[in-house]
């Protein structure tokens, strides 16, 4: 192991080593032409030293280490003194000037590569620490995920498998309205579990890597026409006013994956505000970015799980809404394919219950 470290870190010390040659070498040969060029044209050497002090700016940037800015100023000063003062082509170290014009070269040198140096350090621990926290978001929501699944999907299995059991050897023993409210809660069950299946798949369709999705410019309209048509279809008894923006609107978006997370948002509100009156779905422009509502006018939400929410953790209610249908996964999912558009998604309490709400950036506010 020792043995492979060391190949590995000398293998790297090589490439390094060429790399910087081989950027230093370039800049100083393109940067003596260009002086060569100038000082046949201009017939001056006035000028000839500040070609070389970009030069001296311009390595520092492209190499690693303080080695090549200090050698390319050696090597500055060596070029002006052999190709650009007379007499040509011959050196001449006791001309006027000449150790202070090498030692301001070197200065530069030393001071550019160091700032360089540190710049460079700086973005990279920068990085690392930004890599560090985007992996420890990823694992906390992946643990609050795991655990909200665990509550929101035994449930219903428990409740599809206890009836199933029932209705088998109680058969006999059951009235028909019995045994029609069974199976209708078998199939609200079974329905519950399709929807959380669905979540967990629209999840995938996320890319880990850019935490980004596919995007193309969609009708606001549509998109909240279609997710109210497919909860009436899966809640037929829900209640929805929605109020459309009187512009047409089109922004980008995965219109798939900004319908599931309407259609979680206001099958929450369905369950967990515990109200007759419906609820309501309207849309905002904000600048060049669209702000989409869903606001319930039941219990609210309680002021210790505003900020946590959306993190997936699993709801410990007392009422039977609350332990039957938790609000983990679905929630924690609108806020993974919110994120990944590059907008944000809030949730407050107003007087007469709650209201989510997420805002989706336009084209000129893409992330």
């Amino acid at each position: 192991m020792g043995k492979f470290c060391s190949r590995s870190w000398w293998r790297e010390k090589w490439e390094i080593t060429w790399k910087n040659t081989l950027v230093t070498a370039a800049i100083l040969t393109g940067v003596t032409v260009v002086a060569w060029l100038y000082h046949m044209l201009s017939a001056g050497t006035v000028n000839i030293v500040m070609f070389y002090t970009v030069a001296l700016i311009f390595i520092p940037r492209f190499t690693r280490g303080y080695v090549p800015g200090i050698v390319a100023a050696m090597v500055s000063v060596g070029c002006v003194n052999y190709l650009f003062t007379y007499p040509y082509f011959s050196w001449d170290f006791s001309m006027k000037g000449y150790p202070v014009t090498f030692f301001c070269m070197l200065v530069i040198a030393i001071a550019v590569s160091a700032v360089t140096s540190y710049t460079k350090q700086q973005s990279g621990i920068l990085a690392s620490q930004e890599k560090k926290l985007m992996e420890a978001e990823k694992e906390k929501m992946r643990a609050n995920l795991l655990r909200a699944v665990s509550h929101d999907l035994r449930t219903p299995l428990t409740g599809i498998i206890g009836a199933s059991s029932s209705y088998l050897e109680n058969e006999s023993l059951l009235s028909e309205e019995k045994k029609r409210e069974m199976v209708r809660r078998i199939g609200e069950d079974a329905n519950w579990l399709l929807n959380m299946v669905e979540n967990l798949l629209t999840v995938t369709r996320i890319r880990n890597d850019s935490a980004s999705v596919s995007k193309s410019l969609e009708p606001v309209e549509e998109v909240m026409v279609e997710a109210v048509r497919r909860l009436r279809e899966r809640i037929p008894e829900a209640k929805v006013k929605v109020s459309l923006p009187d512009e047409f609107i089109m922004i980008p978006m995965d219109a798939m994956l900004i319908e599931q997370v309407l259609i979680n948002l206001m099958e929450n509100a369905f369950y967990h505000a515990r109200s007759s009156r419906p609820m309501e779905l309207y849309a905002a422009v904000n600048g060049t970015a669209v702000t989409f509502y869903v606001k319930d006018y039941g219990e609210g939400i309680a002021p210790d799980r505003l900020e946590s929410i959306f993190d997936g953790e699993a709801t410990t209610g007392s009422g039977e809404a609350d332990s039957y249908r938790g609000m983990g996964i679905g929630l924690s999912i609108c806020k993974t394919i919110i994120a990944a558009h590059g907008g944000e998604i809030r949730a407050h309490n107003h007087e007469e219950g709650a209201e989510i709400y997420f805002t989706l950036p336009g084209e000129q506010e893409k992330r």
